[in-house]
């Protein structure tokens, strides 16, 4: 159990400096935390991504869109070679975004991350972000479209009550009727 827990703390210890690495924009330091294979798995996306060279186009495109984006680390954890972590993400949209230009608004964010760690880098990441609020907080997907969604789900649950409460109806309605 011992053993774990030092390798669970060194997993902990190599994420907190790759992601102090990017805090700082150091992306040279940072991909040097990656294993040469990395393996990147976006929730959302169809495919796998592959290679430092690929997560680095991806930060330094985030960075480009957030110049001032602020890292905060909120939960970290390990165990076996899996470090997960709850990041919050907060910034300006200065720049182009997933084809969305600049708006100068504020975002504020949550990720949930997983990480693999191998030979002492990390080989592979799982990121949930919640792309729906950053897209929301600068205007690319409507807010009222959000909430919109948000109450058809409950519309369906209303409907299902609803029908429910029509069958017991009618069902001592008849049975009334049937005496």
């Amino acid at each position: 159990m011992l053993a774990n827990n030092n390798a669970s703390q060194e997993s902990i210890a190599l994420t907190r400096n790759a992601f102090a690495a990017l805090g700082r924009r150091d992306f040279a330091a940072a991909v040097e935390f990656l294993s040469p294979d990395f393996i990147i798995n976006l929730a959302g996306v169809p495919h796998q991504m592959h290679g430092r060279r690929t997560w680095r186009r991806n930060a330094e495109a985030f960075f480009n869109a957030f110049p001032d984006i602020q890292l905060e680390t909120q939960d970290m954890f390990a165990t076996d070679d899996k470090v997960a972590v709850r990041f919050r993400f907060s910034g300006t949209h200065t720049g182009e975004f997933l084809g969305n230009q600049p708006t100068g608004k504020r975002v504020d964010y949550q990720s949930y991350e997983l990480y693999r760690i191998a030979d002492g880098q990390i080989a592979e990441e799982w990121i949930c972000a919640d792309m729906l609020t950053i897209l929301t907080q600068i205007g690319a997907f409507p807010a009222r479209h959000l909430l919109l969604m948000w109450l058809a789900g409950y519309r369906v649950w209303f409907a299902a009550g609803l029908g429910l409460l029509a069958g017991v109806m009618s069902t001592l309605v008849l049975s009334f009727i049937a005496r």
